[in-house]
């Protein structure tokens, strides 16, 4: 269950409304690098933890609670960056408002649709899509893929950041830039914690349940290249002891690979795939 408070988590203030800087705000809430993405991240990767890993789940919900907090907080900097438009331009778009509003700058349903408000959409007004949650029901799989959400969120809100000259629009922002560098590491050290603590990438390859004896030893640690003149080359990932320190790196060229040649009979006649010929 949850819990709500009226107090938002962070002050929210604007001293110079600026319904563009609005739209892009809109990013932040529903687009692939936004609040939503996580917060729903979280919470299903929460719902899919088994009770021995109970303080993993704990972690998640924590967190993706926090979260609605962060939509809460952009959903009223969005709003308090379109009620103080000028009165002007409110004239104008009650006479033409999707002209009007898009000529601002501001996403036109912003006004059509959400009277001014906040909306569940990117910068683009794009819809939020669910498909950019990730929850694997791999507890080491979805900490990468949180560290990842968490790195791409705060170079979105540094980018935000940058765009905004209103010190109240600045602040909130750096309040997030800094929460997503917590999380970040919050991520990693549970990730570091599922296995040997003495080793931070015991539990790589993911997933590291998968028999060893099925696979061709040849390849779990060759880096295969598919340059046209496969010549070989120096580098970390070419040579060298393998980050979860069992193997070492090897180069193979693709072009030596000894693959069958492409063979398919094709689809069947009930498909229609076929082009008939005049002959037929």
């Amino acid at each position: 269950m949850f819990y709500h408070d009226d107090k938002l988590q962070y002050p929210v203030e604007v001293e110079e409304p600026d319904p563009a800087f609005a739209k892009m705000l809109q990013e932040a809430i529903g687009g692939v690098e936004g609040e939503m993405r996580v917060c729903l991240q979280y919470m299903f990767q929460a719902f899919g933890v088994p009770d021995e890993h109970a303080e993993y789940r704990k972690l998640l919900m924590e967190t993706a609670v926090e979260e609605i907090g962060h939509i809460e907080m952009l959903a009223t900097a969005v709003a308090k960056n379109l009620e103080g438009a000028p009165t002007e331009l409110r004239e104008e778009m009650s006479n033409d408002g999707a002209v009007n509003a898009a000529m601002s700058g501001m996403l036109p349903r912003q006004y059509l649709s959400a009277g001014m408000n906040a909306m569940p959409i990117d910068a683009n007004g794009n819809a939020f899509n669910a498909s950019y949650v990730v929850a694997s029901g791999n507890l080491a799989a979805d900490m990468y893929a949180n560290v990842m959400a968490e790195s791409t969120g705060r170079l979105l809100a540094a980018r935000l950041w940058e765009m905004t000259d209103d010190p109240g629009m600045k602040d909130m922002l750096s309040y997030l830039v800094a929460r997503d560098a917590m999380h970040q590491n919050q991520w990693l050290k549970a990730l570091h914690s599922l296995g040997d603590p003495e080793d931070p990438f015991d539990h790589l390859p993911i997933p590291n349940t998968f028999p060893e004896e099925e696979m061709p030893d040849e390849f779990d640690y060759s880096f295969m290249s598919t340059t046209r003149d496969g010549e070989e080359y120096e580098a970390p990932w070419t040579q060298g002891p393998s980050v979860d320190g069992k193997e070492d790196f090897s180069f193979v060229w693709e072009g030596d690979m000894e693959g069958a040649m492409r063979d398919i009979s094709g689809a069947d006649p009930d498909t229609h795939n076929e082009v008939a010929s005049d002959d037929d």
